[in-house]
């Protein structure tokens, strides 16, 4: 996962000097805009526009899920509560008109959550005996598979996938995404955005690394007595909170900073949900006939009714990523699932200019069905994960924080797991991260429905060019002998 730097790192220059560039001289405030003065329909910008927003709001649903997974490690609290609480609190934040706050709030915990990380990974360092031993430990124990070439395009994540699938993800956010697009026209000039995007990589870098180095600082302390392993904690995403408990429990109130930081960013989808509902209102419900020429004070109230139904939309969506794998897969998928279909109208706009709006209209609308049908197809599929081995061989009653209660005499389930013959190996159901195992049927539709998620930005992107491109062949309008035809026939248009 870490190797996704690669294509953020790639996609940013790409943004820079292809998509940049055209918004820029044709003095535009909207990617939407754009689709509408290069393809004349208003069909295609709402379709760009529904893209968008469902995107978002699966996004949204990560980001209100992930603080409940620490709200239920630390406080007990179940899922249910947390979401319903989170969704309930930013609703009310946005009917209320707090954005102004909200945006603060953003700020100060990004800068308090970069601060944690710092202090989890420097405290690490000096339990796990420097940064050297930490490399050593998790490189031995195969959690750095770097440059992994495989091209089994049914391995979860290799150096390929990540690259390549991370790479139209981010050019369909940094190059078609509105929220994102708006940031670079606040800025008074070409000059100042490039400036700012050439700053992003060193960024972007720095922030997701952050994010890597704690898990490998984690695994390393944990690395002979596995928590997980020991029924401590049941999900995979609940191990930084519960680290958290365990080895700071020495400075007072830190926990309790960190868990209000994660509540904070589960209301950070209050500007969002502002600016999904603005986008909403202004290419569909605004365009039926009974609020056509609604007045702007009418227009705010409307506006805040459908950031109250897109935020329940968003509890739901936050429900059904409660019953996922992880949020890493989650927010990976949902991305990728509906980056393609962005990305690819843009590409046949910007770089194929014979395509049409009938064209491009379609390729949206059979991107979006195939990605669905292949996202369907891999629910139908039982995968069996095959999990990376973690060790319990070091466990002692004293190994976790005498504020966290053993759950029993750990010496005598090793003794026990040893007398009942249980190998390194027969414990390995109980990771971290898993690697779903390669399709190794010769099934088309079985090995379709296994193509790992990263692909699915690229496949997206390729359904939406090359259907937009034959649809547009195949309705194009041409002139020969001055008699207007059909490129499949020739016979006249009246």
């Amino acid at each position: 996962m870490w190797e996704t730097l690669y294509g953020m790192c790639l996609a940013f220059p790409l943004v820079l000097y292809f998509f940049i560039p055209v918004y820029f001289n044709l003095g535009i405030t909207s990617v939407y805009q754009y689709l509408d003065m290069r393809f004349k329909s208003r069909l295609v910008r709402r379709l760009a526009s529904a893209t968008y927003f469902l995107r978002s709001i699966q996004n949204l649903g990560v980001t209100v899920f992930t603080p409940c997974v620490a709200l239920k490690t630390v406080m007990g609290l179940p899922y249910w509560f947390s979401i319903i609480l989170i969704t309930s609190i930013a609703i009310v934040f946005t009917v209320l008109g707090g954005l102004r706050s909200a945006i603060l709030a953003d700020a100060v915990q990004s800068l308090v959550m970069i601060g944690c990380s710092i202090m989890i990974i420097i405290h690490g360092f000096f339990i796990a005996k420097g940064p050297l031993n930490v490399f050593e430990v998790t490189k031995e124990r195969d959690r750095l598979d770097f440059f992994n070439f495989n091209m089994d395009p049914t391995l979860r994540v290799s150096t390929v996938s990540a690259t390549l699938g991370q790479l139209f993800m981010t050019l369909s956010m940094f190059g078609c995404q509105q929220n994102l697009v708006q940031r670079y026209f606040s800025m008074d000039s070409q000059k100042q955005v490039e400036k700012a995007l050439w700053l992003t990589i060193p960024l972007t870098i720095f922030l997701f690394s952050l994010s890597w180095i704690v898990g490998m600082v984690i695994f390393t302390v944990y690395a002979d007595c596995d928590p997980r392993a020991l029924g401590y904690i049941s999900e995979i995403d609940e191990i930084i909170p519960f680290y958290i408990e365990d080895r700071f429990y020495f400075l007072p109130g830190f926990m309790g900073l960190v868990l209000a930081t994660l509540f904070n960013s589960g209301l950070s989808i209050v500007s969002n949900l502002n600016s999904i509902s603005t986008v909403a209102w202004e290419d569909f419900v605004s365009q039926i006939p009974i609020f056509k020429g609604t007045s702007e004070k009418n227009q705010l109230w409307c506006i805040k009714i459908i950031s109250v139904v897109t935020g329940f939309i968003v509890m739901g969506v936050a429900f059904i990523v409660a019953q996922s794998s992880g949020v890493i897969d989650a927010s990976q998928l949902m991305t990728s699932a509906t980056s393609g279909p962005l990305l690819g109208v843009f590409v046949l706009a910007m770089f194929f200019p014979s395509t049409n709006w009938k064209g491009a209209a379609a390729g949206i609308i059979s991107s979006h069905l195939v990605t669905l049908f292949i996202v369907l197809g891999s629910l139908s599929i039982a995968k069996e994960p095959n999990y990376l081995p973690v060790s319990t061989e070091g466990c002692t009653n004293t190994t976790f924080s005498p504020y966290i209660e053993p759950i029993f005499d750990i010496q005598y389930n090793q003794y026990k797991m040893s007398f009942m013959n249980k190998t390194h190996d027969d414990i390995s159901s109980v990771l971290s991260m898993p690697k779903v195992e390669s399709s190794s049927t010769d099934d088309i539709l079985t090995m379709l429905y296994s193509i790992t998620y990263m692909y699915y930005s690229l496949l997206g992107t390729f359904v939406t060019v090359f259907v937009g491109v034959i649809v547009s062949y195949m309705t194009a309008i041409r002139t020969r002998d001055g008699v207007q035809y059909h490129p499949l026939g020739y016979e006249p248009i009246l």
